[in-house]
């Protein structure tokens, strides 16, 4: 790819990401969740032409976003490493998550995983986590890492590269029936 392409989709990242944290608004020390085919996003098939360079720009904008507001950013793995995630060994202890021993490679967590491995400061791998928000780059099913009642939320950037971006927020589940009545601030 041509130096202004990537310079053109890591700037899609980040504003992707930063319209899905102003819309969801998460609070300080949230999760959240990005699932992410280079290959989709550079205009190949999911998992037949992983980029460690388009990841290295995704992930950058991204990051920013995440940083910015104040969440932590949790890279979902491909198939082959069963959706792990990579995310800051501060928040696996937060949230009291077990750290499992795995390190990401381009063909084997994929590219972006492999990504937030190299730039996060302390990096740990973990099997589930239950994200506020999430961003799937390319169609790489997030599902798994969300809260339990996941809210579709429409963004303006449709696309990163050529990948297509689906965006979610998640908010408390309503209990008790006809008579409950809810307080629609907690998210």
């Amino acid at each position: 790819m041509m130096t202004e392409e990537m310079t053109m989709i890591g700037e899609e990242a980040y504003r992707a990401a930063k319209e899905i944290l102003e819309i969801a608004r998460p609070e300080r020390g949230q999760l959240m969740v990005v699932g992410c085919s280079t290959s989709e996003v550079g205009g190949a098939g999911i998992g037949t032409f992983s980029s460690p360079e388009v990841a290295e720009v995704v992930f950058g904008g991204i990051y920013q976003a995440t940083q910015e507001a104040g969440v932590y950013l949790a890279a979902q793995c491909c198939e082959h490493l069963n959706r792990a995630l990579i995310i800051e060994k501060e928040a696996a202890q937060l949230y009291g998550l077990e750290i499992v021993n795995v390190m990401p490679q381009p063909k084997a967590g994929g590219s972006f995983a492999t990504a937030a491995f190299k730039a996060f400061e302390h990096p740990a791998a973990v099997e589930h986590i239950r994200a506020h928000v999430g961003m799937d780059i390319g169609d790489t099913l997030i599902g798994m890492h969300l809260r339990d009642v996941a809210v579709p939320v429409r963004i303006r950037t449709r696309q990163i590269g050529d990948a297509h971006v689906v965006c979610a927020r998640t908010r408390a589940k309503y209990i008790g029936g006809c008579r409950a009545a809810y307080d629609e601030n907690i998210e």
